[in-house]
C-alpha cells in the first residue's frame, strides 16, 4: 500500500505541475492526500460490513456455515448494494455500519448471472437517516485514480488505492451480460460487494472478483448496476427475458475463427427446448437485426450489451429477427421466455445421506444434456453416508426409487418420509441412475443412522 500510495502520489503531483505550466481551466489540489481524504470521507459513512449465515448442504448434511462481505448503502432509508455470492444462500444477514450501529437485514432482490443483490437493512421506526452513497452513471477511463473500499478478510472498513487497468474486460465464464473494469486497487476476500469510488467521491462500480495476492481484480461498473437495479427493487430479480441463442463474435480470437463479414454476429449454438431453436435458428446463422435494429458484435466484448438488450424484452411478446444463412436473408418472429432461475433448490435427506438438487439449464448445462425435461440429482454425499456406502456419486441423475419415477424434489420428498415410516421392517429400497448416460441401479440401505453416529 506504502509503494502504491508514492507511485500515484507522485504520478498525481507531476498531473498537477504540468496543469499549472499549461493553464488548465480546473484549479487542482496540490496534495494528492487531500483528494484521498476528500473521496474517502464521502463514501466511508455508507460502507457496511456484512455477515452472513449460510446453508451448507456441501456434504450431504443440513449444515450452516458464515461468510462475510461487503456493502454500501445507496439509500438513506437502508437499501444497500453487495453480491450475490455475499448473500447467496443466507438465512441470517446482519450489517455493522461504520458509526458501530448493527442491523439486521433482508434481500430485496438479486441476480447471480450479474452478482448484484439488493438488501434492506432492518431499522426501527424513527432510526436516524443514512448517509447514502452516489452511483455514477458515468463510465471511467483508463488510468483514473480509484479507492476500493470494503471489509477485506473480515477486517471492517479499509481502502486501498490502485488506477483503472481496462474499462471492458470480457471474462467468457463470469458474467453473461457483464463488461468488467480491472484495477490494480488490492480486492481480497472479503471486499466482495464493497464499492470502487473515484476521486470524486461517486461510486463507479462494485468490486466482486479479487484473488488473494490482491493484484488484480475485477467490479461490476455502475451504468450496468443502474439498468438492473429498478428491476431488483421491483420484481425481486433481474426480470431476464431468455431466447435461448449461444453467440460467437465475428473476430473470435481464442477460438482462431474470423467471420468474413462487417455486420452481425453468429449464432453458436441454441439451448435445448428454447425459443431460438424452436424459431428454427441454426450454426451459423448470422443475426444482422433485432425488432428492426441492426446488431454487430465484432469482438467479444461486443456481446454483454447484446445480452442484456435482448434480456429486455417482454416475455411472450414476439420480436422480429433478420439474419442471414448463406447467401438467403431470412427473419423470424421469436417471443422470448421468462428466464427464471439460473440454480435450482437443494434439499438433503440425512436418514439416505445425501443433498439433492434441480437440474438447471443454465448452472448444470451438462446434466440438462441428459435430463432435457429436467430433474434432480445428487449434489453431495455425506462421508461415510449410507449414500455413499451404497454406491451414489455425486452427479448422478436419479430417475427412481424404490420403483417410482423421481421428477422433483417433492417426489424425494414423499418417498423419504415413507422410507423413514418404513422403519424398521423396511430398510433399503432400489434407486436408478443416469450417471453420464449410462443407467446404473444400486441398492440404497439406510438402517443405519449415520448422522447420529456421527454426533455421539
Amino acid at each position: 500500500m506504502i509503494r502504491s500510495f508514492t507511485a500515484h502520489y507522485a504520478m498525481f503531483a507531476a498531473a498537477a505541475l504540468a496543469c499549472a505550466v499549461t493553464g488548465c481551466r480546473t484549479a487542482q489540489p496540490t496534495d494528492f492526500r487531500d483528494v484521498v481524504l476528500q473521496a474517502k470521507e464521502k463514501v466511508f459513512p455508507s460502507l457496511v460490513y456484512v455477515r452472513v449465515v449460510c446453508k451448507d448442504l456441501d456434504d450431504g448434511k443440513d449444515g450452516k456455515h458464515t461468510a462475510s462481505g461487503s456493502g454500501v448503502v445507496i439509500t438513506e432509508d437502508g437499501e444497500l448494494l453487495t453480491n450475490h455470492h455475499v448473500i447467496d444462500k443466507a438465512v441470517e444477514i446482519r450489517c455493522l455500519l461504520s458509526d458501530g450501529t448493527s442491523y439486521d437485514a433482508k434481500v430485496l432482490g438479486s441476480d447471480k448471472d450479474m452478482d448484484v443483490a439488493l438488501l434492506k437493512l432492518q431499522m426501527p421506526e424513527g432510526a436516524p437517516r443514512l448517509r447514502a452513497a452516489a452511483l455514477s452513471s458515468e463510465p471511467v477511463n483508463v488510468g483514473d485514480v480509484v479507492l476500493a473500499m470494503g471489509a477485506p478478510w473480515g477486517l471492517a472498513r479499509s481502502v486501498t488505492m490502485g488506477i483503472v487497468s481496462c474499462t471492458d474486460r470480457y471474462l467468457e465464464k463470469c458474467g453473461q451480460y457483464t463488461l468488467w473494469y480491472q484495477t490494480d486497487a488490492a480486492i481480497s476476500p472479503g471486499n466482495s460487494g464493497g464499492p470502487l469510488v473515484d476521486t470524486a467521491g461517486r461510486v463507479v462500480g462494485l468490486n466482486a472478483r479479487g484473488n488473494l495476492s490482491g493484484a488484480q481484480a475485477f467490479t461490476i461498473p455502475s451504468p450496468t448496476i443502474l439498468e438492473v437495479l429498478p428491476y431488483l427493487r421491483e420484481k425481486g430479480n433481474a426480470n431476464w427475458s431468455w431466447f435461448g441463442f449461444q453467440f460467437q463474435p465475428l473476430h473470435d480470437f481464442n477460438r482462431n475463427t474470423y467471420f468474413p463479414f462487417t455486420n452481425g454476429v453468429i449464432v453458436a449454438g441454441t439451448e435445448i427446448g428454447s425459443p431460438a431453436r424452436k424459431a428454427g435458428f441454426k450454426v451459423n446463422d448470422r443475426i444482422v437485426a433485432v425488432d428492426g435494429v441492426p446488431v454487430t458484435a465484432l469482438n467479444a466484448e461486443d456481446l454483454p450489451a447484446l445480452e442484456r438488450r435482448l434480456g429486455r424484452f417482454p416475455v411472450g411478446k414476439a420480436v422480429k429477427i433478420d439474419y442471414a444463412r448463406g447467401g438467403e436473408a431470412l427473419s423470424a418472429s421469436v417471443a422470448p421466455r421468462e428466464k427464471g432461475k439460473v440454480e435450482g433448490t437443494e434439499k438433503v435427506y440425512p436418514r439416505w445421506g445425501f443433498t439433492a438438487k434441480e437440474i438447471n439449464r443454465f448452472n448444470e448445462p451438462d446434466l440438462a444434456f441428459f435430463a432435457p425435461s429436467g430433474g434432480v440429482y445428487v449434489a453431495a454425499t455425506a462421508w461415510e453416508g449410507n449414500a455413499a456406502n451404497s454406491g451414489l456419486k455425486r452427479r448422478d441423475i436419479v430417475k427412481s426409487m424404490d420403483g417410482k419415477k423421481v421428477e422433483t424434489l417433492e417426489d424425494l420428498d414423499a418417498l423419504y418420509k415413507k422410507a423413514l415410516d418404513g422403519l424398521p421392517a423396511q430398510d433399503k429400497m432400489s434407486v436408478t441412475v443416469d450417471r453420464k448416460g449410462r443407467e446404473l441401479q444400486f441398492i440404497l440401505k439406510y438402517r443405519e443412522d449415520t448422522e447420529k453416529d456421527d454426533l455421539q
